[in-house]
């Protein structure tokens, strides 16, 4: 089945073209960092913190279903306006208005467009991707353009340059260009490439092969996490399961001169990656989490491990990082800090009296935003980072479950997405 997998990507890349749409060759929206939450974990280093300071008192603003599931954080232009993917009869893709909740507009894509997350640029263009393609509308909702891959872009990202990085579950990289969505360099397969003549009777899997096991980081989806971009070294890192290995991989890779490149390769994720790489600020060093419960720092140069450190409890989705502060996420641990020595991770604070239940965010500010199980419901809780002690506490009336993380807006918002699917957007309260 991984071997079928393969042949998807092949194909795409020798026989198809981008679809592009009504664009220019000249580039002259900003993208990356800023206000707002332009990616899953805000930016292309996967730090889950945001430059807004943060407010230590917030009140619920609004509230609404979507429909339907949530797999991927929100993301939320630098203008407050929110995009969201799930699955419905009639919406994969929606936005909502930051101040109000209000629709601005829902789109039918393909069924796995809930698994795919994504990213919105300066002018709240908005790149997402779904079965076989990689797709981008504008802030009204309306198509710029779109480009066939093969299998469902699971990692989007901004390139130092400004263009559409995308990693399918089934091992496809593309470099895009935001204007017109037309491939910038080959197509590069992670998996490598089929071989027809050892096995003349491959045939296309379906787009969405393997996706199940992409929450869990499981062997059956090769790329499972949101890529971690350098955009100053024009590397990424990205985790990948080849097929027969034991474990999963921390890849680093490379665009630049025109092509994309492998630089290294760790086998080091034991039962596979739990979590998206995540990069510190200096570039110098990548956390990555696995599914045996360890929190591990990576030299991003070598791929040499720097340490590890068993959390106890398996980690999941990102984790936030603000100087050589490390907050873990999860859905079965508990809100803890720890600290980045060089040599090993030691332990800032733990609160164990509070139960995780997904990706908590920080800010520079001295802030950080986790929710947590109080009772049989679920609250939001502003914590501060210096010393793990709460500030406030909200309720998020009739939540259960688990949430798909938290995202900051561009005047200090708080926006709780839930795996069940309802959105809970917090104000500060002046």
């Amino acid at each position: 089945m991984r071997t079928r997998t393969r042949v998807v990507a092949s194909l795409a890349a020798a026989g198809v073209m981008a679809v592009a749409g009504c664009g220019t060759d000249v580039d002259d929206i900003t993208v990356g960092a800023g206000k707002g939450w332009p990616a899953v974990h805000h930016d292309g280093s996967n730090a889950g913190a945001s430059p807004v300071s943060g407010a230590d008192a917030l009140a619920l603003s609004w509230s609404r279903p979507v429909g339907g599931p949530i797999a991927q954080p929100l993301t939320i232009g630098p203008e407050g306006q929110m995009f969201v993917t799930t699955s419905t009869s009639g919406c994969s893709i929606l936005s909502f208005q930051m101040k109000t909740g209000r629709k601005r507009f829902c789109n039918q894509l393909g069924p796995s467009t809930i698994q795919a997350p994504t990213v919105v640029d300066g002018m709240s263009n908005v790149y997402v991707g779904d079965d076989g393609a990689v797709n981008s509308f504008n802030y009204l909702g309306q198509p710029r353009w779109r480009t066939p891959v093969a299998g469902v872009p699971v990692a989007i990202q901004f390139t130092g340059d400004g263009k559409v990085l995308t990693i399918t579950q089934s091992g496809q990289v593309d470099v895009l260009s935001r204007q017109t969505g037309g491939r910038e360099v080959p197509t590069l397969q992670l998996l490598g490439e089929p071989d027809f003549l050892r096995f003349p009777g491959l045939t296309r899997p379906a787009s969405g092969d393997g996706l199940d096991d992409c929450a869990t980081g499981g062997p059956r989806c090769a790329i499972a996490n949101t890529t971690a971009v350098d955009p100053d070294t024009g590397r990424f890192f990205v985790t990948v399961w080849e097929p027969g290995k034991p474990a999963a991989a921390l890849r680093a890779m490379r665009y630049a001169d025109g092509k994309v490149s492998q630089e290294w390769n760790a086998e080091m994720l034991v039962g596979g990656s739990a979590t998206s790489p995540t990069l510190s600020a200096d570039g110098d060093t990548v956390y990555i989490g696995d599914n045996s419960g360890r929190l591990i720092a990576v030299n991003a140069e070598d791929g040499t491990t720097r340490w590890t450190h068993p959390l106890g409890w398996t980690p999941s989705g990102g984790i936030s990082v603000v100087g050589d502060q490390i907050v873990p996420a999860g859905d079965d641990g508990y809100l803890t800090a720890l600290r980045d020595t060089g040599e090993s991770a030691e332990i800032v604070w733990e609160r164990k009296d509070l139960a995780l239940r997904g990706t908590p965010a920080q800010t520079t500010g001295g802030l950080g935003y986790a929710v947590a199980a109080i009772g049989a419901g679920l609250n939001l809780i502003t914590f501060d980072t210096t010393t793990g002690e709460t500030v406030d506490s909200d309720h998020l009336p009739d939540a259960t479950g688990t949430i798909a993380g938290i995202s900051l807006g561009p005047e200090g918002e708080v926006v709780v997405a839930t795996r069940l699917g309802e959105v809970f957007t917090f104000k500060p309260e002046v």
